[in-house]
């Protein structure tokens, strides 16, 4: 397959939780999704005319749909109804940062839909708080945090007392989760991404997790399936992650980028200041990138000839 065919296959399967999303939190994921699809394709166009490029091939630039995606990983990530400006501040990171600064397409060292909305995180954390309130019955009023804050800060609940104080909210979240489940699911069907690197992820934050969870006592960092179920987790490992251009590509490889990425977000979301920490466990895991695709040059045998795209 070609990008574009490719990135639309992906879009495809990103609907599923797209909707899940749309469902539980609103119509304000939505507008975050259009502005940010405008933003990121206008941002990308426009760098390409800077660069002297004439309009029909700034065009065609357009048509691989690279933009577009980074769009909507990053309309998943930020509460509803978003600020133009935090926006607009998300898609010129994104495209202008961290893809077209370093060459374009198939040259960036991180991955720009983590770039993009790790900025604005570090920007306006205040403002990213504004989820919907978990006990409202309008997702359209902003109010509360997210089911992970409220875990980090849960008062003296045992696990146990927190799911049954949170029960709707755990069942919204497993909704979106296993939405995104499917969508992943189905590219790893059509070997259209590197199950190593989701398999990886998984098995790190369940390493993580025996050291952190305790029988689920007051001070429990979480088992690994509520932090499986909850946040940004699924979609990360099947939809972000996966990006060919920003993880390693040799197999072993890809398993260690894996591991990486599950268990520093365990570890970020036990004891970092951020309650999800997803986008710098991957921004962190990033930076391996080129070590691990040296040491995977330096294997002998079969293994470094496995291109990016090998599932």
């Amino acid at each position: 397959m070609k990008t574009h065919q490719i990135m639309i296959w992906v879009m495809i399967a990103f609907l599923p939780g797209l909707a899940a999303m749309t469902y539980v939190l609103g119509f304000g994921v939505v507008w975050n999704l259009a502005i940010l699809s405008f933003a990121c394709v206008l941002c990308e166009g426009l760098i390409a005319l800077a660069k002297g490029k004439s309009l029909s091939t700034a065009l065609y630039q357009l048509k691989d749909c690279t933009a577009l995606l980074t769009a909507w990983l990053i309309a998943i990530c930020l509460p509803p109804f978003c600020e133009i400006s935090m926006l607009l501040i998300a898609a010129i990171s994104a495209i202008g940062l961290a893809k077209q600064a370093y060459g374009g397409l198939g040259h960036n060292l991180f991955n720009p839909a983590m770039v993009g909305y790790a900025v604005v995180l570090v920007s306006f954390p205040q403002d990213l708080a504004n989820w919907p309130a978990l006990a409202q019955a309008s997702p359209d009023a902003l109010s509360g945090a997210t089911l992970l804050t409220e875990f980090r800060y849960r008062q003296g609940l045992t696990t146990e007392e927190f799911v049954i104080t949170f029960g709707q909210a755990i069942g919204d979240q497993k909704l979106i989760v296993f939405s995104f489940l499917i969508g992943g699911l189905l590219l790893t069907y059509r070997r259209l991404l590197a199950w190593r690197v989701p398999a990886g992820m998984f098995a790190g934050l369940l390493l993580a997790s025996l050291f952190g969870y305790d029988a689920g006592s007051s001070a429990s960092l979480g088992s690994a399936w509520f932090h499986l179920t909850t946040g940004g987790f699924m979609a990360a490992a099947f939809f972000i992650a996966t990006d060919p251009v920003t993880h390693p590509r040799g197999a072993r490889q890809q398993i260690i980028f894996g591991l990486t990425v599950g268990s520093l977000i365990y570890l970020i979301r036990g004891f970092g200041a951020y309650p999800d920490g997803i986008a710098f466990a991957i921004l962190f895991a990033n930076c391996l990138t080129p070590l691990l695709n040296r040491l995977n040059l330096e294997t002998p045998g079969p293994a470094r000839q496995r291109p990016a795209s090998d599932v």
